[in-house]
């Protein structure tokens, strides 16, 4: 049987960790499966990829880390994505995720010029996100909870923008209809989303934000899981 491949780059913070667990975590929450059909390969230690021939689907998760550190682990993992371009493997990377494939495949990354999107906040599909085999499933206008501070200022050129709002112009985009990558985090539910910006509440006061009004923001919603459960389905037809 094949497997779902969860490359993690990266982990929580420790106090987001004890009350909730670690990204892999939110995945498999999300999505309902048993942790035995799941490979966790936790790339940002350096431990190695699994054959993808034993591989169903793949997905990226966040970090702490930044794209524009070229961190080692990081690199190789742009580069081993890109050798592995022709294989049919669905993959959907997340926020970092998100952010390292458009990088790999000829985008740029950076800061955001208008700082951090924090919270839960409304996107929109684009045209082409509204017919997209992934992102079709939701509404043409959705929630989703965010956490970043980089993103991806320029989409490679090959790819087809998908979801945006007025913060963040590249909330999605596909390359080949089975490269997906979302700026936005499926995987949080409200209850995590909170916790991150109690974690960022010091910061966000030296900044100038009111991190009261950031939690006002957050709302609970069933998009994220939509989103990760329709990845699975397109998995499953991909085997």
């Amino acid at each position: 049987m094949k497997k779902l491949l969860i490359i993690k780059t990266g982990t929580t913070p420790s106090a987001i960790f004890k009350e909730h667990g670690d990204f892999e975590d939110f995945i498999m929450d999300q999505i309902e499966i048993h942790p035995k059909k799941v490979i966790v390969s936790s790339v940002f230690q350096n431990e190695s990829l699994p054959d993808l021939r034993n591989i169903s689907a793949i997905m990226i998760t966040g970090s702490d880390a930044m794209v524009t550190d070229f961190d080692s682990w990081s690199v190789r993992l742009s580069h081993w994505l890109k050798q592995d371009m022709d294989k049919p493997v669905p993959i959907l990377g997340i926020c970092y995720g998100h952010q390292l494939l458009a990088h790999t495949f000829g985008g740029v990354v950076d800061y955001h010029p208008q700082g951090e999107e924090l919270g839960t906040v409304t996107i929109e599909l684009t045209y082409q996100g509204v017919s997209d085999e992934l992102l079709g499933v939701l509404p043409r206008s959705f929630l989703g909870h965010v956490a970043h501070a980089q993103t991806a200022t320029t989409l490679p050129e090959n790819s087809q923008l998908l979801a945006k709002n007025n913060f963040e112009k590249h909330h999605s985009f596909c390359i080949q209809k089975r490269i997906w990558g979302v700026q936005f985090h499926p995987e949080f539910t409200a209850d995590i989303t909170l916790a991150y910006i109690r974690h960022e509440e010091e910061n966000l006061r030296k900044e100038g934000v009111d991190p009261e009004k950031l939690a006002g923001t957050v709302q609970e919603n069933p998009y994220g899981g939509i989103l990760l459960k329709r990845f699975i389905q397109i998995s499953n037809l991909a085997d």
